[in-house]
């Protein structure tokens, strides 16, 4: 397992990204859909994640600099083929470790409502995410799940 920063050029991760937004246009309107594309997650304040196994792309995540003492889970999507291998916690903890190596004090994101993002939601549970109100540009929505942590 390799995990790497960057990678945005990569076939495989635009591949990966593109499915993302399609999947997520699947269950939420155009306009409750928050994934960034391939040129909005190369600005500066993100940093992109790319997960390997024997050189095959198993999934992406990206954390984003709110401010000096928070972030934002940004784009994470496991590889349909490594669904349930434990891809998306492996990432979610590399995440987690670089914002408390920022020195962040919390970590937010937004998610969908919808059934297909249960396992998602779950998985945020799991490592200590609570529901709560939304956070920077977001808006109360009801396709939007917001969730944070204490770090």
């Amino acid at each position: 397992m390799d995990i790497r920063e960057g990678e945005l050029s990569n076939p495989e991760v635009i591949k990966l990204l593109q499915a993302h937004h399609n999947d997520m246009l699947k269950h939420s309107p155009v306009e409750s859909v928050h994934a960034l594309d391939v040129i909005k997650l190369t600005k500066p304040e993100i940093t992109f994640y790319s997960l390997w196994i024997d050189n095959n792309l198993a999934g992406v995540g990206a954390l984003k600099a709110l401010n000096a003492t928070e972030g934002e889970i940004k784009s994470m999507r496991t590889s349909s083929s490594y669904l349930r291998q434990g891809i998306a916690a492996k990432l979610l903890t590399h995440i987690i470790e670089q914002a408390i190596l920022r020195g962040y004090k919390k970590l937010s994101l937004e998610t969908g409502t919808a059934e297909a993002f249960l396992p998602a939601q779950k998985l945020y549970t799991q490592f200590g995410f609570k529901e709560c109100e939304p956070f920077g540009c977001y808006e109360l929505d009801p396709y939007s799940l917001f969730m944070s942590k204490v770090l």
